[in-house]
Parts: C-alpha cells; structure tokens; sequence
C-alpha cells in the first residue's frame, strides 16, 4: 500500500526501501509526520556494483545524495559517510545478516522478501551470459534436485533401520549359526523345507539350544526369559547412553519439534549430522529392545535431518530460513511415506500434521519426495514381502451396511483410550520434568526396560514384536494360520471361501491375554512415550486400538454366527459364507486410538488404506476416524503433539485455534503505557551509545524513531543485525570510532565535525508491520499466524508506543486461558 504521493523520480535499483528524506523537517520517517505528506522521496537503493552505478548526483534539498550513497554535500561541512550495500549473500555483504540466533523466530516476510529479490536478480542477469543463464536453469531445478536427493537418502536409510531392527528384534530369541546376520525369517528360508514354520525351524537355534536345552523344558524357558531381559537392557542401555553422551536431541518422536521449526522457530543442532546418525542407531536399538514404541515419528525426525543437511547444499535454501522450510515439508512427507509405505498419506500428514507454511509448489515436491523415498524403499525391500510395511494385509470382503454401528463403537472407544493415554502421559512426563527423575536419564530408560520385558515375556502378545502383533490382529484367519485366535472349528474345504464356524477355546483364551495385553500396552506406552530414547508413537497407538478392534470383531462374528436372521444383521449373514471379518475390525479399532491421539483425519484413512490395500473400507475408516476426533475433542482439546508442544514451551501459534478473547492491542504492547521504551533515532546516536543499549537491553530488535522528542516511526533493526554491523565495520573500515555517529536515514540535519559517520540503511527494515493501539487482538494474532511475524510495532496517530513479540501474543493467550503465561520458554 503506497502511503505518500512520490513527488521526485529516482532511478529504480533493487533491494530494501532504505531511506525517505523530507526537506526542511525532521520528520523524515516511513509512516508520515503531522506536517503533511510535501516533497516526501522513497529512495530505493540496491545490489548493483558501485562500478555499475551512475554517479551523477540527485539534487534534493541541501543534500546530495549519490544513488549508491557515499558522499554527503553540505553548506557548512563535507564528509565521507560508510555505507553498506551488495547483493544479498555476496561477498560484499555483511556476513552473518539474515540469519538468526539459535531459539528465535524466524522473520518469515524478511526471508520471502529477500528470496524473491535473489530471483529477481538471476533472472535480470540470464541475458548477459551464457554462465549466468546456466546459473539460473540451477537456481530453477535446484528445489527438485534438493528433494530428490532427500527421497533417495531417506529410503536408503530407512531400509536399513528396517533391516537392522528386524535382525536385532530376533537376536533377543535366538540366532543363525550359519550366518549371524540372518533374521529368523531369513534363516528359516534358507534350508530346503518347503513350508516356513516359524516355530519349528531346524536351522534356527533358540537361546535354550545354543545351551543344549530342549525347546518345551522349564530350563529352557527360564533361559530365553533371562536372554530376553538381558538383550533387552543391553539395547536399551546403549540407546540412552548414546543419546545422552553424542546427541540429546535424538531423544523422542521429534514430531512436536519439528512441528515448532516449521513454524519459524529456529532450535539450532535439532536437525544436525549427529542427531541424524544418533537418532537412526539409537532407534534400531530402542526398538530391538521390546519397548512400547515405535520407529514412525522418529522416521519423520530423521527424513528432516536428511532435508536439513542437503539443503546446505542449494544456498538458496541453506541461507534463507523460510525456504528451507520448505525442504523440510517435503522431507517430513517422505518420513510418513517410508515410516508407513504411505506416499499419499506422507503428503497430507506433512500438510494436514506438521507443516505451518504449505504453498502449492511444496505441496508438488513433497509429493515427488515421498515417491523417490517410496520407490527406493520398495527397491531394497528390507521385509522381503514385496511391500513397504511388515502388516501389509489384503481383505476380499465387501463391508455390511450394519458394521457401521460397530465400527463407530470403535471409534468412540478409540477416543476414550486415546484421552486416558494423553492425560497420563502429560502428568507422567510433567512429573519427570519438574522432579529429580527428569536427573536420572539412563537410569530411568533402564528400570521402564527392566519391567516391560519381566511383564512383556509370559504373555506371548506382548513377548512378540508389536509389529508382528499388529499383522497378526489385522490378518484373516486361514488355513495357514495357527495362532491360537484362530481356533476355529473349520472345514477347510474350499481355500477361497471360509464358511462360517464357532470360535474353540483358544480363541476365549487368546481374548483374555489379548485383553491382559491391552491394559499393559496402555500402561508401559504411557510411562515409554517421552524417556530419553528414540521413540515413535504410531506403532503402540494401532496396537492399542488393534486389540480392542479384534475382540469386537470376534464378537461381532460370534453373534452373527449365532443369530444369523436376526433383524441387526438384516439377513446379510444367512448365507453360509462367513460374512464378518475380524481383522478389519482391528484395522478400523488401529485407526480410531491413532486418529484420538493424533488428532488426524484425512491422512490417517489415506495412511490406513495404503497400508491395507483395501480402497473399499474408507467408509468405516472415516467414519471411526471422526467419531474418535469428536469423542477426544469433548474429552481434552489438544492431541498428543500439541500438548507435549504446549508443556515443552515451544512458541508454537496454532493456526488451528481460534481468539474469542477481547482484548486490544495496547493491552499486550510492552512496554506499558507508563514504562519507557528501547529505541534508536535516525540520525542522532553515536556507536558508542548503540553499543551502551545493546548491552543494558536484550531485546531482539529496536524501533529506530525520527528523535527521542519526536517518536514518529522510521523503521526496524535486528539486534543481530546491529551487532554484526558494527562489528564489520570496526574490522573492516577506517575512521569508524565510537564517537561515529550512526545514521540509519537521512540525515535531516548538518553533522557536527568529527569522525566519518557510519551509514546502516542497508540493515533498517523500512516497512515493518504496524498497528494502531486500538486493533483487537483478534485481528494481530491473524497477522502473526497468517504472515508469520516475529513482532508488529504499535503505533497511535503515527507515533511509537510499543512493540508486540510472538512471546507476548504468546503469554497474552495463556492468560486468557487462565493458564501459566511463563511456560512459553522462548528465547
């Protein structure tokens, strides 16, 4: 919006609004002063080279001024004025500006700005050389090469957790004599019989035979009990201890955290080399060591990191804060599709979950990210199934229309659960944060160990991998197919159809451990989620939901089976085909506690469907998906992410809550009314009276205002900005001393003699986001969600009257909930 006539013609170059002049007032300020609008100049100054640069002089006023600003004429002085200039990330430019210090936010607007000003430039440029066209064809493809190679990364990495964790998972029962890198299954298929028997494998030796026990002997079982634990600690132990000691950041999903950085936080080393290796060893560790957790969140963690460390690679993403965030969306969909088989279902958890700033070409890389990552992962193939998940199942069935009573019962137990898991582990992870256990890391990893492997092994729902666990609830019963939940009194006459058949005792039996299981899942899950491990959530949520599904699917099919012309099953079962399956009931019970603790909806069915194959079942899935979503909303408003986000003190706005509090904008400025507040004038302070604020305030940023008496509005420095200025300009110009004053506009009146000023207008921000005191606080916290602000300054018939941080807007909301405002530990 242009907010004053320009009187004068100026020679357009290209880079910030620097400097507005007006003749015969001190007033000269971006935002207009009370005398009018007359004789008002904006002057554009920019990255051409002084050498390009016409040097005659525009006459204004009493001053000249040289279009690349260095030297100032006056009547009663002349003085060479330092002025910094260049090109955006270019060696004559200041080092270090744009960037931002470790937990800062980061200026979303600044770095689009300055992005678009980059491309401008190359694209200017591509007419004058071969070189330079080439340069920007590079710039062009650049992001795509940047995600495919982040693709090709993360499914090779995956792979290989895959396989390690597999291999490490069944090394806790026993081993390959004839080649120890083998997992059972690899084993097992290596010898000449013809059907794979996981139980009876001759090639296979348990820990009880290595020993030269029998199988079935009490022995035996006190062996693989021992050998259970022992591995189960060992892998547990070296996870803590190498987070601990090389990388504390590669503890947890990683999902809240990367949820943050999304949003313009900056959490330096949270996506590094050594989070990324620690994090991928750690997790094959944690999960061979029979922990209630899983590899998924942390697969979205590590596709990051990938993202994080290829973007330097690409300067226009590896300096520029707000795009790289844009590699990161696109390494988080490539997580989720690895993580789950998912590429689809990655694309819209990266933009449904995780992504603050989604524009459509983010949306298109993402896409192809999670393809690449999709389609090397199903090149290595690391379970040998020929699919990307270990519980790829595949049913034939059509769902009956009066499933779907059943099916939302399951979405409202799924809500339930997920409610009780979240709440207990917030006061669980509250009460290590705020006691002396949150001291003991290790230690704690080590007992939560200890227990979940003595009370894990007896039960043999809870002794086998959780993945395995998962396949097996959602599989169908068939005639290969001897667990004990398949006990029923069949006649195996025809393989493709399974008529209908009364469940035997085991299949009671294996309800009851199932139900034992639940409870011990639910409880382990709740003290697991959080310790100081790689750890994911998605893996123990769908088991979770898995088991409660199951056994009503059992239910469901007994009855049916039962009273097969009853009214409730409107002679849909008569027939003799069994007409109810189990196993999607636990699909659909997998997807309700994952969607009640996630609180995704759209991603979750595509995730769920992919995983399954089966496209005819969105139905039910969507519909225990919502009911789940309703059922954890009116029980507790925050899901998992957000509320381990709100009890870490992440700055995180979410674009999903909503402001129905009425409040004004003077009402959350700092400083208050009364108090006074920091600035800088445009023409009046010397470096050493810059330097004295700099150290007496630790604010981010200071307004720069026309004069301490006359607080009308220039613009806005960075603190850091200040500081690597100042710096530059002691190492690397002469004359500057600290009785130098610094001008960052104008100036408006003639220079006292003395050392050559220092010029800042490259470094003042000349159109900061403003309002006036009177704007609800409805409508600024909009602006700060929507255009991804660090702070609006606040103004009152154009004069300053305060600055509104994230921070503030942040506290201000906390409380008007009534909650404690200093738990947003920013910066």
């Amino acid at each position: 919006m242009e907010r004053f006539p320009l009187k004068a013609h100026i020679p357009k170059m290209a880079t910030t609004y620097q400097s507005v002049y007006k003749k015969g007032s001190n007033t000269g300020n971006g935002h207009g002063g009370p005398s009018g609008d007359d004789d008002m100049v904006n002057i554009k100054t920019g990255p051409q080279r002084a050498a390009d640069t016409p040097t005659t002089p525009t006459s204004h006023g009493t001053f000249q001024l040289y279009e690349h600003g260095t030297r100032y004429s006056d009547a009663s002085a002349t003085w060479d004025a330092v002025m910094f200039s260049g090109l955006p990330g270019e060696a004559d430019d200041i080092p270090g500006i744009g960037q931002y210090e470790d937990f800062h936010t980061i200026d979303w607007q600044r770095d689009i700005a300055r992005d678009r000003m980059r491309h401008r430039y190359i694209v200017k440029k591509r007419q004058d050389s071969i070189w330079d066209l080439i340069k920007g064809a590079h710039d062009a493809w650049s992001g795509w090469v940047c995600v495919l190679l982040v693709g090709v990364c993360t499914g090779v990495v995956a792979g290989v957790i895959d396989i390690g964790a597999s291999w490490m998972t069944d090394l806790k029962f026993g081993i390959c004599p004839q080649a120890f890198w083998f997992n059972r299954e690899q084993c097992c298929w290596s010898n000449d019989e013809i059907t794979f028997d996981r139980e009876n494998c001759s090639e296979w030796l348990t820990w009880p035979q290595v020993f030269g026990e029998s199988r079935d002997s009490t022995g035996a079982y006190i062996i693989s009990y021992l050998f259970y634990i022992a591995w189960a600690l060992t892998f547990a132990a070296l996870s803590a201890s190498l987070v601990r000691m090389f990388a504390p950041y590669a503890c947890g999903s990683g999902i809240p955290e990367i949820k943050t950085i999304l949003s313009g936080f900056i959490i330096r080393g949270y996506l590094g080399k050594w989070t990324l290796i620690i994090k991928s060893v750690g997790l094959i560790l944690s999960v061979s060591s029979g922990l209630s957790l899983g590899k998924e969140g942390p697969m979205v963690h590590i596709a990051s990191c990938l993202g994080n460390i290829l973007s330097y690679l690409f300067p226009k993403y590896g300096r520029n804060e707000a795009k790289k965030r844009e590699i990161l969306s696109a390494a988080a969909a490539a997580g989720v599709s690895v993580a789950f088989g998912a590429p689809i279902g990655g694309v819209l958890f990266s933009l449904e979950e995780v992504s603050y700033y989604f524009p459509l070409k983010t949306l298109w890389r993402s896409f192809f990210c999670a393809l690449i990552a999709a389609f090397i992962l199903r090149s290595i193939n690391p379970f040998g199934n020929e699919h990307l998940v270990l519980f790829y199942v595949e049913y034939n069935k059509p769902w009956k229309f009066f499933e779907l009573i059943p099916f939302v019962g399951l979405g409202i137990i799924g809500g339930c659960i997920a409610t009780i898991f979240i709440k207990a582990n917030i006061y669980w992870c509250r009460y290590r944060k705020y006691s002396k256990l949150g001291q003991y890391p290790v230690m704690e990893v080590l007992v939560v160990t200890l227990v979940t492997a003595i009370i894990a092994y007896p039960n043999p729902y809870t002794r086998m991998n959780t993945s395995q666990l998962i396949y097996l609830l959602f599989n169908q019963c068939g005639i290969s197919n001897t667990d004990p939940i398949c006990d029923y009194q069949r006649n195996y006459t025809d393989l493709n159809t399974i008529e209908k058949a009364v469940a035997g005792d085991k299949v009671y039996n294996a309800m009851w451990l199932l139900t034992l299981a639940l409870v011990l899942k639910l409880v382990m899950t709740v003290f697991t989620f959080g310790i100081k491990v790689p750890c994911g959530l998605f893996i123990p949520s769908l088991a979770l939901g898995a088991i409660p599904g199951r056994i009503v699917g059992i239910g469901v099919e007994q009855l049916a089976n039962k009273y097969p012309k009853s009214w409730l099953f409107s002679g849909e079962c008569s027939s003799g085909d069994d007409c109810i399956t189990p196993g999607l009931y636990a699909m659909v019970g997998a997807a309700a506690v994952l969607g009640g603790v996630t609180r995704m909806t759209v991603s979750l069915v595509v995730i769920m469907f992919e995983l399954t194959g089966g496209v005819r079942y969105i139905v039910p899935l969507m519909a225990a998906a919502m009911a789940s979503k309703w059922v954890g909303d009116a029980l507790g408003k925050q899901g998992i992410y957000d509320a381990h986000i709100a009890l870490n003190g992440y700055p995180f706005l979410d674009s999903k809550d909503e402001f129905q509090h009425t409040s004004l904008a003077a009402d959350v400025m700092q400083p208050k009314r009364n108090e006074t507040l920091s600035v800088i004038t445009q023409d009046s302070m010397t470096v050493d009276d810059v330097e004295t604020l700099l150290k007496e305030t630790e604010h981010n940023g200071y307004p720069v205002v026309v004069s301490k008496e006359s607080q009308y509005l220039v613009g806005f420095v960075l603190r850091r900005d200040l500081n690597l200025a100042i710096a530059n300009a002691r190492r690397t110009l002469e004359g500057i001393t600290g009785q130098s004053v610094v001008i960052f506009a104008g100036p408006t009146q003639p220079l006292p003699p003395g050392p050559p000023p220092l010029m800042l207008t490259r470094i003042l921000d000349l159109a900061p986001i403003t309002v006036t005191d009177q704007t609800p606080m409805e409508t600024v916290v909009d602006m700060f969600r929507k255009l991804g602000l660090r702070q609006t300054l606040v103004t009152h018939n154009g004069r300053l009257l305060g600055v509104i941080t994230k921070k503030d807007v942040l506290r201000h909301i906390k409380q008007m909930d009534n909650e404690d405002p200093n738990s947003v530990l920013f910066n």
